[in-house]
């Protein structure tokens, strides 16, 4: 039910797949996850959806391979069917249910690192066939890292790119780049931040220093996507809140990201032996 129906490699790591889910299309909207299985004893992987198609009844997802789990999705091809996907879960960008009179006074500017581009796409689309303006500043250690680039260009007003080594654009972090163009004269409203935790951890103190509100996405903590196991559980505003249940975005002022980086390593040492036996069982193939 859930083929594939196209597959690109980004990056040598990063998988880009549209599946046919024309339910799951129906209902997605931005900030919102979905569930899959590459086969039927597979684990259960969250994946923010990156794009959604109603009308063709298609989701993309973007899928970075880190251990065994990943690395089993990202060896599908074309014409392969995910054992099962659920969803859409979680909530949605908190843009999507503020009031029209409210919306039309925004303008935003979404930071976006590494992988978590993907889930900005859909976000800076939204806000930009609803009239509200928006820039984007994708970060990324090198040019080779970057990802969803041309994408972004169609769906925002301005987009700023930059990389750690300067091999591409700005030479500098986001939070330099975001310094730098509210110097320059452009205002914000708002912010949505995704990418890595110590991304989002500097770039909500710098949105905080400019007195820009800061939404952050927990997404790299959930497992289940349930809340039953626990693992997303994180402190917002003193109190614990779950990514997958509640979020997975939340006010980043509020967020522990002390925390919150502490338990997104909870699970290194098994997911590198899962690798690692991964690994062992193709090369036996």
């Amino acid at each position: 039910m859930f083929e594939i129906l196209t597959r690109e490699m980004l990056t040598p790591l990063i998988c880009r797949m549209k599946v046919s889910a024309p339910r799951i299309a129906a209902a997605a909207r931005p900030g919102e996850f979905l569930i899959v299985r590459a086969d039927e004893k597979g684990e259960r992987i969250p994946l923010t959806i990156s794009d959604f198609d109603r009308e063709e009844g298609s989701v993309t997802i973007v899928t970075q391979q880190i251990g065994a789990s990943t690395s089993r999705i990202v060896s599908l091809s074309v014409g392969d069917s995910f054992a099962d996907m659920a969803g859409p879960l979680g909530q949605p960008s908190e843009f999507v249910n503020m009031p029209a009179e409210e919306l039309s006074r925004q303008r935003y500017i979404l930071m976006a690192g590494g992988v978590g581009t993907a889930p900005v796409y859909p976000q800076a689309k939204w806000l930009k066939e609803h009239g509200v303006p928006v820039d984007v500043i994708i970060g990324a250690r090198s040019k080779d890292l970057l990802i969803y680039c041309d994408e972004m260009k169609e769906v925002c007003d301005n987009l700023f790119i930059c990389t750690d080594d300067g091999s591409f654009g700005f030479k500098g972090m986001g939070t330099d780049m975001l310094e730098k163009v509210v110097a320059e004269g452009h205002r914000y409203t708002k912010a949505v931040i995704i990418g890595p935790m110590i991304m989002m951890k500097f770039s909500t103190m710098t949105c905080k220093k400019l007195g820009i509100p800061a939404t952050v996405s927990l997404n790299t903590l959930m497992v289940d996507g349930t809340g039953m196991c626990g693992a997303c559980r994180v402190s917002v505003g003193g109190k614990t809140r779950f990514a997958c249940v509640e979020g997975p975005e939340f006010d980043g002022f509020e967020v522990d990201f002390d925390e919150a980086m502490r338990r997104q390593g909870q699970y290194k040492a098994e997911e590198a032996a899962a690798g690692e036996k991964h690994i062992c069982k193709i090369g036996r193939g």
